[in-house]
């Protein structure tokens, strides 16, 4: 196998940077600005949009786009490098339509939606018209077993009818979110008793101004509250149409496992872009500062660190570049062990790197004069999000003792019996 990028994808990451660099950089004091007064900076965003999508840099994320859906197709492994570069400003992929919770929700809406919902939601989403969140975690239940979900969507005649509270929903505040993508338990009273858990939940759209739909809090992740939310929502009584069931009733769970394995290639390697700029700064501030009549670089921790941390990255990135060639060649059902393991893994790379990056910074680095402490926080929030990092680890742990039921015996010969011959 070969990882490296093809033509095409180098290209186009040599755009990104481009873009990067001569519209996004500049552009981050103005952000900062409406960012610090709590206000998302709207206007920027779409000027910027526009801008990305002239130059063909749309939709990149999305390797299924039929004919007549706007953006530039491209394989997972040839995404991969441009989601790198587009990490290292953490707001930059909704610029070229390629942010979380959207791409995964897009990718639903190409497998699964109807034709109305597809006119209604997913046209608006890929032109970037509209934002959308997707409504599966809940604060009373351990949402990394989704078939322990409490919302209850009840038909009632031609409508659903949607009760319970979710939260920590990204994107709900956004000014653009219009639709919500709600999972919650839908088997009847009747029907539970003996149910199967996995095919017992559905999704359902349900328009963000919805009667009966509150978002009763934007809640802070590491004392920071995101300009688009993690949002509380509370569902009383939310009535929609049957026509908006995404897929088959009680489909939901095996729907909300399709959107996950590209995602998490995404969201790996936009942390692997911001711990090379934290890389990059520590070794900057390493050769600036002195102390003792020596450079900090010339201290043999401070080097040990910069080591350890480009030869983690490294490593980071090729399995992450593996799980997207998986992907690609064998389909992401083949890849779910590998998107567990890409997950938990640079989610730890993104505190150690960051760690050591604040570290050489001193006091300048627990503040807002870097971008270090936030891509901190936010590499510490992505052990939580997403499944903590105990369910991958089980994830891969089990499919490694199931390979070794499959084998066993089959190492014997390298046991060594102390056992004396009989005479």
């Amino acid at each position: 196998m070969d990882f490296t990028p093809s033509p095409r994808s180098l290209a186009l990451r040599a755009q990104i940077e481009r873009f990067m660099a001569d519209l996004v950089l500049p552009s981050m004091a103005e952000w900062h600005r409406w960012s610090d007064a709590g206000v998302f900076p709207l206007d920027l965003v779409l000027d910027l949009q526009a801008r990305a999508r002239e130059q063909g840099l749309w939709n990149l994320c999305l390797p299924k786009l039929a004919d007549d859906e706007p953006g530039t197709r491209l394989s997972t492994t040839d995404y991969a490098p441009l989601a790198e570069a587009m990490g290292r400003v953490p707001w930059a992929a909704e610029l070229f339509n390629c942010n979380a919770p959207d791409s995964g929700n897009m990718e639903l809406l190409q497998m699964f939606a109807s034709p109305m919902q597809r006119e209604r939601w997913l046209m608006p989403l890929l032109r970037g018209e509209m934002r959308s969140c997707f409504a599966m975690s809940e604060p009373d239940v351990a949402s990394s077993d989704p078939t322990q979900l409490e919302t209850r969507i009840t038909r009632d005649g031609d409508h659903y009818v949607i009760n319970g509270r979710k939260w920590f929903i990204t994107g709900a505040a956004h000014p653009n979110c219009r639709v919500a993508l709600v999972m919650g338990h839908s088997a009847s009273p009747s029907d539970e008793e003996g149910a199967d858990h996995h095919h017992s939940h559905s999704i359902v759209l349900v328009p963000m101004d919805s009667p009966g739909l509150a978002i009763e809090r934007n809640i802070p992740v590491m004392d920071h509250q995101a300009l688009d939310g993690h949002c509380e929502l509370v569902f009383r009584n939310v009535r929609v149409p049957v026509d908006h069931l995404l897929g088959e009733e009680g489909a939901g769970f095996a729907m909300a496992q399709a959107r996950l394995g590209p995602g998490r290639v995404h969201h790996a390697m936009r942390s692997i872009g911001q711990c090379e700029l934290a890389l990059e700064l520590m070794c900057e501030r390493a050769l600036e500062r002195r102390t003792f009549g020596q450079r900090v670089g010339d201290f043999a921790n401070v080097q040990d660190w910069i080591a350890e941390s480009r030869l983690e990255i490294d490593q980071a990135r090729l399995l992450v570049l593996h799980a997207a060639w998986k992907m690609d060649t064998l389909g992401n059902a083949a890849a779910r062990v590998d998107a567990s393991a890409i997950k938990l893994v640079t989610s730890r790379l993104q505190t150690r790197v960051l760690d050591r990056a604040m570290q050489v910074f001193g006091a300048m680095g627990l503040t807002p004069d870097t971008p270090l402490a936030r891509l901190w926080a936010w590499g510490r929030a992505l052990r939580l999000l997403d499944g903590p990092d105990e369910v991958h680890l089980r994830t891969v742990a089990r499919a490694e003792l199931s390979g070794a039921k499959k084998r066993r015996g089959a190492n014997a010969a390298h046991l060594r019996r102390w056992m004396p011959a009989p005479t």
